[in-house]
């Protein structure tokens, strides 16, 4: 038996959010407003969606996508601190083989009426070859960016 390939990255992303840390906090913590700006295949079949946001908690998410394979994701919540911190272990596999294992920590730092949101990623990635990380950092940013849309949308709305 051979060994997959594992490739060993991390990745920091910083956002600026038009609200307030406790706000932005609400879009992780809550699962229908996380649901809002994480949601990034509108064709795929929900199959399983389960949360439970608390340190020691667990997230659950699979799907079956438009050619029958199945998408999972299984995430522990390691650390939360209410609305500065969130460190998080998650895997991700792809029909029925293992993609990634990841340790995020997010940040959430108030910078005037703003937030500032460092998310930083350290993820090993199972036999992805060339790209991998690249595909995986481009996700998590247009995701991010979904997120920092919805809160500018939300502020522009209050004033």
């Amino acid at each position: 038996m051979t060994a997959e390939r594992v490739e060993h990255t991390s990745f920091v992303i910083e956002r600026d959010f038009s609200a307030s840390p406790a706000h932005a906090f609400r879009f992780w913590s809550d699962a229908d407003l996380k649901a809002r700006w994480n949601s990034c295949h509108p064709d795929w079949t929900v199959l399983e969606d389960r949360c439970d946001f608390r340190a020691g908690g667990t997230e659950a998410k699979r799907w079956r996508t438009p050619d029958g394979a199945e998408q999972t994701f299984h995430a522990h919540y390691l650390d939360i601190v209410a609305p500065s911190r969130i460190i998080y272990a998650y895997e991700m596999s792809f029909a029925g083989a293992r993609l990634s294992a990841s340790l995020v920590t997010i940040l959430l730092a108030p910078v005037g009426a703003k937030t500032r949101m460092t998310f930083t990623e350290q993820v090993a990635m199972i036999g992805g070859g060339a790209g991998a990380r690249d595909q995986r950092l481009a996700g998590t940013e247009a995701g991010l960016d979904r997120l920092a849309d919805i809160l500018a949308g939300e502020m522009a709305v209050r004033h």
